[in-house]
């Protein structure tokens, strides 16, 4: 049976590792909330007591943690990458910077372990279904060796480079286009409240037209909610949107539409909403153009 080592067991990390138990995966998870670690292993998983713990004698190490700072640590400060044997795999799948990971894969790689930069698309929705799409960057034959295990948490596996930082590009792109599309759904809604049109309707219009999208018809009925649930919160675009405009810097390339979505998430996690969910960027078009739940300031 494959061993897997999984660090990060959080909104998406937990289920991902649930798809690998369902898929007859031998799961050893480490998190450092000690309730994510009793709950996998009450799914049939082995709890450990550290990253290190997590890697020891693993043939894959998943890392689905927040940023390349933490996989940084989990690897090199928490001991994970020396726990784990040489010549198997660490998977990174968070979303990080192209030039962190590759960095990151430098270092894993010159201590004789494979590295595979596989970040994921398809949010918490996906992480359950095991509907995700992973952008796998690294040589042909370690991607090979790897998909198996991408295979059990996603449905739509792309071997998108050979090396790593590739996928994370790909990530970038992702996201770019994600954050720019609710930002611009935002403030569509936001000029047609300014004049007193039915948000409702509008949307109903714009759902059916050649303007529609697929993020208009997700974040746009959730836009009309006072309090909608959270799929995917203003600060994962405050982070990921950052982390487009770092890519853009190391490349020299002009990014002024994600600058400015940018912005409005930064501008909302300002105001003490990085908690919610994303679609409530509409929040700060509301506030910048003095209307109210959809409605200009003083229309019933």
């Amino acid at each position: 049976m494959t061993t897997v080592g999984f660090i990060g067991l959080g909104s998406m990390g937990m289920p991902m590792a649930r798809n690998l138990l369902a898929k007859g995966f031998a799961v050893q998870g480490f998190d450092v909330r000690a309730g994510s670690v009793r709950t996998l292993e009450g799914a049939g998983g082995k709890g450990a007591s550290s990253a290190a713990a997590a890697a020891a004698g693993a043939d894959a190490l998943v890392l689905m943690v927040v940023n390349a700072a933490q996989a940084d640590a989990a690897l090199f400060a928490d001991g994970a990458l020396e726990a784990l044997p040489v010549g198997a795999s660490v998977i990174l799948m968070a979303t990080c910077p192209p030039g962190a990971v590759a960095a990151l894969a430098e270092r894993v790689e010159a201590a004789g372990r494979r590295f595979v930069d596989a970040p994921v698309s398809g949010g918490v929705v996906g992480a359950v279904a095991g509907t995700l799409s992973i952008m796998a960057a690294a040589d042909a034959t370690t991607v090979e060796r790897v998909r198996p295990i991408l295979a059990a948490m996603g449905d739509k596996v792309f071997h998108v480079g050979e090396k790593p930082g590739q996928g994370a590009t790909v990530k970038t792109v992702n996201q770019l286009l994600c954050g720019v599309h609710i930002a611009v759904v935002a403030e569509a809604f936001a000029l047609a409240a300014k004049v007193g049109v039915d948000l409702d309707i509008l949307l109903q219009i714009m759902s059916g037209s050649s303007a529609s999208s697929w993020m208009l018809k997700d974040r746009g009925p959730r836009m009309l909610e006072a309090d909608p649930e959270i799929t995917s919160a203003v600060d994962i675009f405050v982070k990921d949107l950052g982390i487009v405009l770092e890519a853009g810097r190391d490349a020299k390339a002009a990014l002024p539409l994600a600058a400015v979505a940018h912005q409005m998430f930064l501008a909302t996690s300002g105001r003490g909403e990085g908690a919610m969910d994303d679609s409530q960027v509409i929040r700060s078009y509301h506030a910048v153009n003095g209307t109210a739940g959809g409605r200009p300031e003083g229309r019933q």
